[in-house]
């Protein structure tokens, strides 16, 4: 495990201070190594704002197998309501934390994905609200969803989600429905040297 110290660069609009945080710390694990730490940088631009932040997230083990097809059946079953309540009833496996604000991840699978692995972490409730037209309900998003991809040598990329809904896609599989215009592309945290 190595570990990163990090500087956060913020630029934000006032309406925006909520996604904004401060200096983070953290560490990655190996692929497939839990508990894993991980600080990244947060990016997203909308009409009125750029805003760049850091996102702590932990998890502290995946979730089980059989957890993982309750829920995936609740959602074939009973669409979105289906699947955030039985989503609720399973216990937290980590935290996302952004600036102040901590959600609780409840669904956490990893899978193979060419030499490298994919972690999908959702979490019961909504950490943010990024854009959306004014005219936009922020009823029904109620998940947080992170989607990471690490490559064989460990390095990470993926998107965020701070509120946002699921429905099944035709093929069975799940479809994201995010409250924003477009998801917060997350990076790896840049070293910076030490003097």
């Amino acid at each position: 495990m190595s570990m990163i110290r990090m500087r956060a660069s913020i630029a934000f609009h006032p309406l925006s201070a909520a996604l904004v945080a401060g200096c983070l710390a953290g560490s990655i694990g190996h692929a497939g190594t839990y508990p894993l730490l991980l600080t990244v940088d947060a990016r997203a631009t909308t009409p009125t704002a750029n805003i760049v932040s850091s996102v702590k997230i932990r998890v502290d083990k995946l979730m089980e197998e059989n957890r993982r097809t309750r829920v995936n059946d609740a959602l074939k079953r009973n669409g979105y309501t289906g699947f955030l309540t039985t989503l609720r009833t399973l216990p937290r496996v980590g935290t996302i934390e952004v600036s102040a604000r901590t959600v609780d991840i409840r669904y956490a699978h990893e899978a193979p994905e060419g030499s490298g692995r994919r972690l999908v972490l959702v979490a019961d409730r909504p950490l943010f609200f990024l854009g959306g037209a004014p005219s936009k309900s922020r009823d029904g998003y109620e998940l947080t969803i992170v989607d990471l991809r690490f490559d064989a040598a460990g390095a990470v990329v993926g998107t965020m989600a701070g509120a946002a809904r699921v429905k099944p896609a035709p093929d069975g599989g799940v479809v994201l429905d995010d409250y924003a215009e477009a998801p917060v592309q997350l990076t790896p945290r840049a070293l910076r040297p030490h003097f």
